[in-house]
């Protein structure tokens, strides 16, 4: 497949082709905006809302607990404003990884068009993927989480939060909504676009929840066991277009999605039908971030195994249309083979 040539004339001014173009460089001068914001005293107050985390809470120091004062953070309305700036770097990243690594990747590996689109889409969700399991790992290690099962539902709600972990679900947030207007400056197929929308709700509708329902220990925990298993499918299908005979990463990945999946209804059965059912405080109180009613707790133990029933129905339909695939090439790789050898019995 040939290289396309770029054409030398500029498209017009904010036409369709022209933002698609420069859509990086737009969006880099959105984000400087804010951050030159930062330099002046007249718009620094409005600029801070954006460029870091808002509604910060100091717990002085005791000498039970500890020698040093802590910096603790909830969830507000301005968190919204922050999530649209790092929006716009997400956007900026994105940018930088598609036309610095993957493009020429691309140019040197000649897929076609089908590959093309999905060797993107792997490349960039692998690099968040990755980078979202070592900072989630770090957090959960720092904080314990994994030594303590309890402390999925203990001294809920949760409703104030480190710094490292409020950030994590800004940025996810962030990372999930820039989703929205990659798909049109990555000109999507008309076809593809339902089914990333619905990939890109499931996640954000999920993030938030844990994000507003206090409930960011069980969401971390849950987040990171699943970016892991998707990092590894998605890594294993770039070395699959690299090289076809590459297969021994999707077999991994099946026995760990299982896995993960079984893992994930585990730790939210425990946490909804064991821990927070057996909690002293089962009343809703909005004032002080508690969710822990009954119907609150089936409600998202339901989106749970709603969301793994249909990732579970959704695997198991790839592999069914890649063992159709395979059984196909097969075929026709079998009848080619044969077929000279019938030729020369037919003409002896």
């Amino acid at each position: 497949m040939a290289i396309r040539k770029k054409s030398n004339k500029n498209p017009p001014v904010l036409s369709h082709e022209f933002v698609v173009q420069n859509h990086a460089d737009i969006v880099s001068c959105m984000a400087m905006i804010f951050l030159l914001g930062l330099m002046f005293e007249i718009t620094a107050k409005a600029a801070v809302i954006f460029v870091t985390l808002q509604y910060n809470v100091t717990i002085p120091a005791t000498e039970e607990q500890s020698s040093e004062t802590i910096s603790l953070y909830h969830y507000g309305i301005k968190d919204l404003a922050t999530i649209f700036f790092y929006m716009l770097v997400a956007i900026i990243i994105h940018a930088i990884i598609q036309e610095y690594v993957l493009d020429k990747i691309n140019r040197k590996m000649h897929f076609s068009k089908t590959k093309h689109s999905k060797f993107n889409e792997s490349g960039q969700l692998s690099a968040f993927y990755l980078f979202s399991c070592v900072w989630g790992t770090s957090i959960l290690v720092s904080e314990n989480y994994i030594s303590d099962p309890t402390s999925l539902w203990r001294d809920y709600p949760h409703t104030l939060i480190p710094f490292q972990m409020k950030f994590f679900y800004i940025l996810q947030l962030a990372y999930w909504f820039h989703a929205f207007p990659e798909l049109y400056f990555q000109k999507t197929k008309k076809e593809d676009i339902f089914r990333q929308i619905v990939y890109i709700g499931l996640y954000l509708f999920h993030i938030a929840g844990a994000y507003l329902l206090n409930l960011t220990h069980l969401g971390l925990v849950l987040l990171v066991l699943h970016y892991f298993v998707e990092f590894l499918f998605h890594i294993s299908r770039l070395f699959y277009f690299s090289d076809e005979r590459y297969q021994k990463g999707f077999s991994l990945w099946a026995v760990l999605f299982v896995l993960g999946r079984l893992l994930t209804l585990i730790l939210s059965v425990l946490t909804f039908g064991f821990g927070l059912a057996r909690a002293e405080d089962q009343q809703l109180n909005f004032s002080t971030g508690n969710f822990n009613i009954l119907a609150v707790r089936i409600s998202v133990l339901a989106s749970i195994c709603m969301a793994q029933a249909f990732m579970m129905w959704k695997a198991k339909g790839k592999t069914s249309r890649k063992e159709r695939e395979n059984g196909i090439n097969g075929t026709v790789t079998s009848n080619g083979a044969d077929s000279p050898r019938s030729r020369k019995d037919k003409s002896s």
